[in-house]
Protein backbone atom coordinates (compact mmCIF):
# COMPACT_ATOMS: atom_id res chain seq x y z
CA UNK A 1 0.00 0.00 0.00
CA UNK A 2 2.79 2.27 0.79
CA UNK A 3 3.76 2.29 -2.50
CA UNK A 4 0.60 2.74 -4.55
CA UNK A 5 0.38 5.90 -2.13
CA UNK A 6 3.75 6.79 -3.01
CA UNK A 7 2.54 6.39 -6.71
CA UNK A 8 -0.01 9.17 -6.09
CA UNK A 9 2.46 11.68 -4.94
CA UNK A 10 4.76 10.76 -7.64
CA UNK A 11 1.93 11.16 -10.21
CA UNK A 12 1.03 14.37 -8.48
CA UNK A 13 4.05 15.85 -9.01
CA UNK A 14 5.03 14.92 -12.42
CA UNK A 15 1.54 16.75 -12.92
CA UNK A 16 2.74 19.83 -11.59
CA UNK A 17 5.79 19.51 -13.56
CA UNK A 18 3.54 19.66 -16.28
CA UNK A 19 1.92 22.87 -15.00
CA UNK A 20 4.87 24.56 -14.69
CA UNK A 21 6.07 23.60 -18.11
CA UNK A 22 2.85 25.05 -19.43
CA UNK A 23 3.49 28.64 -17.60
CA UNK A 24 1.36 27.72 -14.28
CA UNK A 25 0.27 31.06 -12.67
CA UNK A 26 1.56 29.54 -9.30
CA UNK A 27 5.20 28.38 -7.45
CA UNK A 28 8.61 28.01 -9.33
CA UNK A 29 6.92 28.52 -12.27
CA UNK A 30 5.18 32.06 -11.48
CA UNK A 31 8.56 32.99 -9.75
CA UNK A 32 11.27 32.40 -12.27
CA UNK A 33 8.81 34.11 -14.87
CA UNK A 34 10.50 37.66 -15.50
CA UNK A 35 8.74 40.31 -13.83
CA UNK A 36 6.31 43.21 -15.74
CA UNK A 37 9.45 45.55 -16.00
CA UNK A 38 11.83 42.74 -17.37
CA UNK A 39 9.17 41.38 -19.57
CA UNK A 40 10.65 41.98 -23.17
CA UNK A 41 9.13 44.86 -25.62
CA UNK A 42 6.37 44.02 -28.14
CA UNK A 43 8.59 44.66 -31.09
CA UNK A 44 11.06 41.36 -29.95
CA UNK A 45 8.42 39.39 -29.88
CA UNK A 46 8.72 36.27 -32.14
CA UNK A 47 6.56 36.25 -35.38
CA UNK A 48 3.40 34.00 -34.98
CA UNK A 49 4.57 31.95 -37.95
CA UNK A 50 7.77 30.72 -35.46
CA UNK A 51 5.45 30.81 -32.60
CA UNK A 52 3.02 28.50 -33.47
CA UNK A 53 5.24 25.28 -34.05
CA UNK A 54 6.69 26.24 -31.10
CA UNK A 55 3.48 26.16 -29.21
CA UNK A 56 2.68 22.78 -30.92
CA UNK A 57 6.05 21.39 -30.37
CA UNK A 58 5.55 21.85 -26.48
CA UNK A 59 1.40 20.45 -26.66
CA UNK A 60 3.39 17.83 -28.09
CA UNK A 61 5.62 16.93 -25.63
CA UNK A 62 2.95 17.93 -22.45
CA UNK A 63 1.12 15.01 -24.14
CA UNK A 64 3.27 12.82 -24.39
CA UNK A 65 4.38 13.13 -21.19
CA UNK A 66 0.82 12.90 -19.57
CA UNK A 67 0.82 9.46 -22.29
CA UNK A 68 3.74 8.52 -20.00
CA UNK A 69 2.88 9.22 -16.28
CA UNK A 70 -0.18 6.86 -17.53
CA UNK A 71 1.35 4.07 -18.50
CA UNK A 72 0.48 5.02 -22.35
CA UNK A 73 -3.40 4.66 -21.14
CA UNK A 74 -5.34 6.85 -23.72
CA UNK A 75 -8.10 8.32 -23.07
CA UNK A 76 -8.33 11.17 -26.02
CA UNK A 77 -11.25 12.89 -26.80
CA UNK A 78 -13.01 10.54 -24.44
CA UNK A 79 -15.72 11.44 -22.19
CA UNK A 80 -15.74 9.70 -18.39
CA UNK A 81 -18.09 10.05 -15.69
CA UNK A 82 -18.16 9.34 -12.24
CA UNK A 83 -20.88 8.66 -9.92
CA UNK A 84 -20.30 8.30 -6.00
CA UNK A 85 -22.88 7.09 -3.54
CA UNK A 86 -23.75 10.75 -2.16
CA UNK A 87 -21.68 14.27 -1.62
CA UNK A 88 -20.32 15.38 1.42
CA UNK A 89 -18.12 11.90 2.00
CA UNK A 90 -14.52 12.76 2.35
CA UNK A 91 -14.24 8.67 0.93
CA UNK A 92 -15.58 9.84 -2.23
CA UNK A 93 -14.10 13.05 -2.31
CA UNK A 94 -10.49 11.03 -2.62
CA UNK A 95 -11.94 8.27 -5.12
CA UNK A 96 -12.87 11.19 -7.32
CA UNK A 97 -9.17 12.67 -7.79
CA UNK A 98 -8.06 9.53 -8.29
CA UNK A 99 -10.22 9.43 -11.14
CA UNK A 100 -9.63 12.34 -12.45
CA UNK A 101 -5.74 12.48 -11.77
CA UNK A 102 -5.76 9.68 -14.22
CA UNK A 103 -8.16 10.24 -16.82
CA UNK A 104 -6.83 13.99 -17.65
CA UNK A 105 -3.36 13.00 -17.54
CA UNK A 106 -4.53 10.38 -20.42
CA UNK A 107 -6.29 13.01 -22.76
CA UNK A 108 -9.61 12.64 -21.60
CA UNK A 109 -12.60 14.55 -20.32
CA UNK A 110 -14.11 14.34 -16.67
CA UNK A 111 -17.71 14.33 -15.38
CA UNK A 112 -18.24 13.77 -11.29
CA UNK A 113 -21.55 13.48 -10.41
CA UNK A 114 -22.40 13.45 -6.69
CA UNK A 115 -25.66 12.84 -4.87
CA UNK A 116 -27.40 15.01 -2.59
CA UNK A 117 -28.34 12.27 -0.81
CA UNK A 118 -27.09 8.16 -0.82
CA UNK A 119 -29.73 7.32 -2.29
CA UNK A 120 -31.00 5.39 -5.90
CA UNK A 121 -33.18 7.38 -6.95
CA UNK A 122 -30.18 10.20 -6.94
CA UNK A 123 -27.84 7.74 -8.79
CA UNK A 124 -30.60 6.68 -11.52
CA UNK A 125 -30.92 10.79 -11.98
CA UNK A 126 -27.28 11.56 -12.54
CA UNK A 127 -27.18 8.25 -14.70
CA UNK A 128 -29.95 9.20 -16.91
CA UNK A 129 -28.73 12.62 -17.08
CA UNK A 130 -25.14 11.42 -18.19
CA UNK A 131 -26.51 9.00 -20.78
CA UNK A 132 -28.26 11.97 -22.48
CA UNK A 133 -25.21 13.94 -22.30
CA UNK A 134 -23.22 10.87 -24.43
CA UNK A 135 -20.61 9.83 -22.33
CA UNK A 136 -17.89 6.86 -22.94
CA UNK A 137 -17.65 5.53 -20.05
CA UNK A 138 -19.87 5.43 -16.66
CA UNK A 139 -17.92 4.35 -13.41
CA UNK A 140 -20.77 3.84 -10.58
CA UNK A 141 -20.51 3.10 -6.91
CA UNK A 142 -24.15 2.10 -6.46
CA UNK A 143 -26.33 2.50 -3.22
CA UNK A 144 -28.57 -0.68 -4.32
CA UNK A 145 -27.08 -3.88 -5.72
CA UNK A 146 -30.21 -4.55 -7.85
CA UNK A 147 -32.52 -0.89 -8.29
CA UNK A 148 -29.93 0.54 -10.98
CA UNK A 149 -30.10 -2.10 -13.48
CA UNK A 150 -32.43 -1.06 -16.03
CA UNK A 151 -30.95 2.19 -15.71
CA UNK A 152 -27.52 0.82 -16.29
CA UNK A 153 -28.83 -1.84 -18.66
CA UNK A 154 -30.08 1.58 -21.13
CA UNK A 155 -26.55 3.14 -20.55
CA UNK A 156 -24.90 -0.29 -21.88
CA UNK A 157 -27.49 -0.59 -25.02
CA UNK A 158 -26.31 3.19 -25.73
CA UNK A 159 -22.99 2.08 -26.20
CA UNK A 160 -21.62 3.22 -22.93
CA UNK A 161 -19.43 1.36 -20.77
CA UNK A 162 -20.59 0.93 -17.45
CA UNK A 163 -17.98 0.31 -14.44
CA UNK A 164 -18.76 -0.85 -11.04
CA UNK A 165 -16.39 0.22 -8.55
CA UNK A 166 -16.33 0.12 -4.18
CA UNK A 167 -19.78 -1.00 -3.91
CA UNK A 168 -21.60 -3.55 -7.17
CA UNK A 169 -24.00 -3.36 -8.64
CA UNK A 170 -25.69 -6.98 -9.77
CA UNK A 171 -23.71 -8.45 -12.68
CA UNK A 172 -26.10 -7.44 -15.01
CA UNK A 173 -25.71 -4.29 -15.01
CA UNK A 174 -21.99 -3.57 -15.36
CA UNK A 175 -18.83 -5.00 -17.36
CA UNK A 176 -16.90 -5.62 -14.35
CA UNK A 177 -16.34 -4.11 -10.64
CA UNK A 178 -13.71 -2.86 -9.24
CA UNK A 179 -13.00 -4.13 -6.06
CA UNK A 180 -11.69 -2.62 -2.83
CA UNK A 181 -10.31 -5.50 -1.06
CA UNK A 182 -11.91 -9.28 -1.52
CA UNK A 183 -15.46 -9.28 0.45
CA UNK A 184 -14.02 -12.06 2.85
CA UNK A 185 -10.51 -10.81 3.49
CA UNK A 186 -12.56 -7.66 4.62
CA UNK A 187 -14.89 -9.41 6.73
CA UNK A 188 -12.70 -11.90 8.00
CA UNK A 189 -10.26 -8.51 9.07
CA UNK A 190 -13.05 -7.08 10.81
CA UNK A 191 -14.23 -10.03 12.29
CA UNK A 192 -10.93 -10.60 13.91
CA UNK A 193 -10.42 -7.33 14.91
CA UNK A 194 -13.88 -7.73 17.11
CA UNK A 195 -12.43 -11.19 18.40
CA UNK A 196 -9.11 -9.29 19.41
CA UNK A 197 -10.91 -6.25 20.88
CA UNK A 198 -13.59 -7.87 22.91
CA UNK A 199 -10.62 -10.27 24.58
CA UNK A 200 -12.57 -13.11 23.01
CA UNK A 201 -16.09 -13.05 24.58
CA UNK A 202 -18.97 -10.41 24.65
CA UNK A 203 -21.48 -8.19 23.09
CA UNK A 204 -20.13 -5.93 19.99
CA UNK A 205 -22.52 -3.63 17.51
CA UNK A 206 -22.06 -2.84 13.59
CA UNK A 207 -22.65 0.54 12.53
CA UNK A 208 -23.09 0.22 9.11
CA UNK A 209 -23.95 2.94 6.05
CA UNK A 210 -27.68 2.77 4.51
CA UNK A 211 -29.15 -0.86 4.92
CA UNK A 212 -29.09 -1.14 0.63
CA UNK A 213 -25.35 -0.53 0.47
CA UNK A 214 -23.75 -3.68 -1.27
CA UNK A 215 -19.75 -3.36 -0.19
CA UNK A 216 -21.08 -3.10 3.79
CA UNK A 217 -23.88 -5.90 3.05
CA UNK A 218 -21.33 -7.88 1.68
CA UNK A 219 -18.58 -7.46 4.59
CA UNK A 220 -21.14 -7.95 7.37
CA UNK A 221 -22.62 -11.46 5.48
CA UNK A 222 -18.82 -12.05 5.32
CA UNK A 223 -18.60 -11.75 9.23
CA UNK A 224 -21.52 -13.40 10.20
CA UNK A 225 -20.90 -16.78 7.83
CA UNK A 226 -17.28 -16.69 9.64
CA UNK A 227 -18.53 -16.26 12.70
CA UNK A 228 -21.18 -19.29 12.53
CA UNK A 229 -18.35 -21.76 10.78
CA UNK A 230 -15.67 -21.23 13.12
CA UNK A 231 -15.98 -22.14 17.07
CA UNK A 232 -13.00 -19.34 18.11
CA UNK A 233 -15.78 -17.02 17.69
CA UNK A 234 -18.60 -18.78 19.16
CA UNK A 235 -18.76 -16.54 22.42
CA UNK A 236 -19.06 -13.32 20.41
CA UNK A 237 -22.34 -11.89 20.64
CA UNK A 238 -24.07 -9.28 17.17
CA UNK A 239 -26.56 -7.61 19.37
CA UNK A 240 -27.22 -5.01 16.08
CA UNK A 241 -26.80 -3.81 13.17
CA UNK A 242 -27.23 -0.17 12.79
CA UNK A 243 -27.61 2.30 9.65
CA UNK A 244 -25.94 5.62 10.31
CA UNK A 245 -27.18 6.14 6.29
CA UNK A 246 -23.59 7.65 5.79
CA UNK A 247 -24.97 10.70 7.38
CA UNK A 248 -22.50 12.15 10.18
CA UNK A 249 -25.29 13.48 12.10
CA UNK A 250 -27.27 10.05 12.01
CA UNK A 251 -24.46 7.37 12.77
CA UNK A 252 -23.61 10.08 15.50
CA UNK A 253 -27.25 8.92 16.76
CA UNK A 254 -27.11 5.56 16.35
CA UNK A 255 -23.84 5.07 18.03
CA UNK A 256 -25.56 6.92 21.03
CA UNK A 257 -28.58 4.43 20.74
CA UNK A 258 -26.20 1.18 20.89
CA UNK A 259 -24.46 2.59 24.25
CA UNK A 260 -27.73 3.25 25.99
CA UNK A 261 -29.70 0.00 24.51
CA UNK A 262 -26.58 -2.37 25.49
CA UNK A 263 -24.47 -1.40 28.80
CA UNK A 264 -22.61 -4.65 28.45
CA UNK A 265 -21.12 -3.59 24.60
CA UNK A 266 -17.42 -3.71 24.32
CA UNK A 267 -16.70 -3.24 20.62
CA UNK A 268 -18.58 -1.22 17.67
CA UNK A 269 -17.46 -2.37 14.30
CA UNK A 270 -17.92 0.49 12.08
CA UNK A 271 -17.36 -1.06 8.04
CA UNK A 272 -17.89 2.76 6.98
CA UNK A 273 -15.49 5.80 6.91
CA UNK A 274 -18.69 8.09 7.74
CA UNK A 275 -19.98 6.15 10.76
CA UNK A 276 -16.33 5.09 11.72
CA UNK A 277 -15.26 8.85 12.06
CA UNK A 278 -18.78 9.51 14.12
CA UNK A 279 -18.64 6.57 16.72
CA UNK A 280 -15.05 7.16 17.44
CA UNK A 281 -15.70 11.30 18.38
CA UNK A 282 -18.77 9.86 20.86
CA UNK A 283 -17.05 7.49 21.99
CA UNK A 284 -13.85 9.37 23.23
CA UNK A 285 -15.96 12.77 24.07
CA UNK A 286 -18.26 10.78 26.30
CA UNK A 287 -14.73 8.55 27.83
CA UNK A 288 -16.40 5.60 26.74
CA UNK A 289 -15.04 1.71 27.78
CA UNK A 290 -16.65 0.87 24.35
CA UNK A 291 -13.75 0.69 21.86
CA UNK A 292 -14.05 0.71 18.34
CA UNK A 293 -12.57 -0.61 14.67
CA UNK A 294 -13.57 -0.83 11.40
CA UNK A 295 -12.52 1.05 7.99
CA UNK A 296 -11.92 4.72 8.16
CA UNK A 297 -9.82 7.86 6.85
CA UNK A 298 -6.38 7.96 8.05
CA UNK A 299 -7.13 11.88 7.94
CA UNK A 300 -10.20 11.60 9.72
CA UNK A 301 -9.15 9.12 12.78
CA UNK A 302 -5.73 10.15 13.70
CA UNK A 303 -7.13 11.97 17.07
CA UNK A 304 -9.26 9.02 17.83
CA UNK A 305 -6.24 6.16 17.23
CA UNK A 306 -4.40 5.13 20.25
CA UNK A 307 -3.20 2.11 22.35
CA UNK A 308 -4.58 3.85 25.67
CA UNK A 309 -8.26 4.27 27.17
CA UNK A 310 -8.21 8.14 26.25
CA UNK A 311 -8.36 6.87 22.32
CA UNK A 312 -11.32 5.44 21.18
CA UNK A 313 -10.16 3.27 18.39
CA UNK A 314 -6.63 0.81 18.71
CA UNK A 315 -6.99 0.31 15.33
CA UNK A 316 -8.49 0.25 11.78
CA UNK A 317 -8.61 -0.60 8.40
CA UNK A 318 -8.61 0.71 4.95
CA UNK A 319 -7.28 0.71 1.36
CA UNK A 320 -6.32 4.00 -0.77
CA UNK A 321 -9.28 5.72 -1.89
CA UNK A 322 -7.59 7.62 -4.52
CA UNK A 323 -5.94 4.42 -5.48
CA UNK A 324 -9.00 2.74 -5.91
CA UNK A 325 -10.11 5.95 -7.98
CA UNK A 326 -7.20 5.42 -9.96
CA UNK A 327 -8.25 1.96 -11.12
CA UNK A 328 -11.87 2.51 -11.70
CA UNK A 329 -10.16 5.22 -14.10
CA UNK A 330 -7.50 2.36 -15.68
CA UNK A 331 -10.31 0.05 -16.25
CA UNK A 332 -12.68 2.33 -18.07
CA UNK A 333 -10.10 3.78 -20.36
CA UNK A 334 -9.43 -0.41 -21.32
CA UNK A 335 -13.36 -1.35 -21.39
CA UNK A 336 -13.31 1.49 -23.64
CA UNK A 337 -10.77 1.29 -25.53
CA UNK A 338 -11.27 -2.29 -25.94
CA UNK A 339 -8.41 -3.97 -23.98
CA UNK A 340 -10.84 -5.93 -22.23
CA UNK A 341 -14.50 -6.59 -22.33
CA UNK A 342 -14.86 -7.83 -18.66
CA UNK A 343 -14.43 -11.03 -18.91
CA UNK A 344 -12.36 -13.23 -16.27
CA UNK A 345 -8.72 -13.74 -17.35
CA UNK A 346 -8.80 -10.39 -19.04
CA UNK A 347 -5.62 -8.27 -18.13
CA UNK A 348 -4.48 -4.48 -18.58
CA UNK A 349 -1.84 -2.81 -17.63
CA UNK A 350 -3.29 0.11 -14.61
CA UNK A 351 0.24 2.57 -15.27
CA UNK A 352 2.22 2.56 -12.56
CA UNK A 353 -0.16 0.32 -10.24
CA UNK A 354 1.04 -2.49 -12.46
CA UNK A 355 -1.09 -5.09 -14.30
CA UNK A 356 -4.23 -6.26 -13.14
CA UNK A 357 -6.50 -9.93 -13.99
CA UNK A 358 -9.82 -9.67 -13.74
CA UNK A 359 -11.54 -12.62 -11.76
CA UNK A 360 -13.93 -14.63 -10.92
CA UNK A 361 -16.41 -11.99 -8.38
CA UNK A 362 -19.00 -14.76 -7.35
CA UNK A 363 -21.98 -13.69 -8.99
CA UNK A 364 -21.64 -14.48 -12.63
CA UNK A 365 -19.41 -11.38 -13.17
CA UNK A 366 -16.17 -10.06 -13.03
CA UNK A 367 -14.27 -7.91 -10.78
CA UNK A 368 -10.98 -6.46 -10.26
CA UNK A 369 -9.22 -6.53 -6.86
CA UNK A 370 -7.20 -3.30 -5.50
CA UNK A 371 -5.53 -5.10 -2.51
CA UNK A 372 -5.74 -6.21 0.80
CA UNK A 373 -6.97 -3.99 3.25
CA UNK A 374 -4.16 -2.37 5.10
CA UNK A 375 -4.34 -1.66 9.04
CA UNK A 376 -3.90 1.90 10.90
CA UNK A 377 -2.49 1.70 14.40
CA UNK A 378 -0.54 4.38 16.71
CA UNK A 379 2.54 3.56 15.53
CA UNK A 380 1.64 4.52 12.12
CA UNK A 381 -1.55 6.90 11.65
CA UNK A 382 1.06 9.74 11.81
CA UNK A 383 2.98 8.69 8.98
CA UNK A 384 -0.65 8.17 6.61
CA UNK A 385 -3.20 11.20 8.31
CA UNK A 386 -1.58 13.61 5.99
CA UNK A 387 -1.77 11.27 2.90
CA UNK A 388 -5.86 10.70 2.36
Amino acid sequence: MKRKALSVLLTAAMTAALLAGCGGGSGAAASSAPAASEAAPASEAAPASEAAPAADAASEAGAEAAKEATGGADASGKTFAIVVKSAGNAYNTKEEEGFKEVIEAAGGTVVIKEPEAATVDAQITAIQSLISQGVDSISVAANDENALQATLEEAMAAGIKVNGFDSKTNADSRLTFVNQAGTKEVGQTLLDAVLDLTGGEGQYAILSATSQATNQNSWIDAMKSIAESDEKYSKLELVEVAYGDDEPQKSTDQTQALLSKYPDLKVICAPTTVGVSAAAKVLQDQGSSVKLTGLGLPSEMAEYIGADDAHSCPYMFLWNPIDLGRLAAYSAIALVNGDITGAVGDTFTAGDMGEYTLTDAGDNGSEIILGPPFKFDPENIGEWKDVY
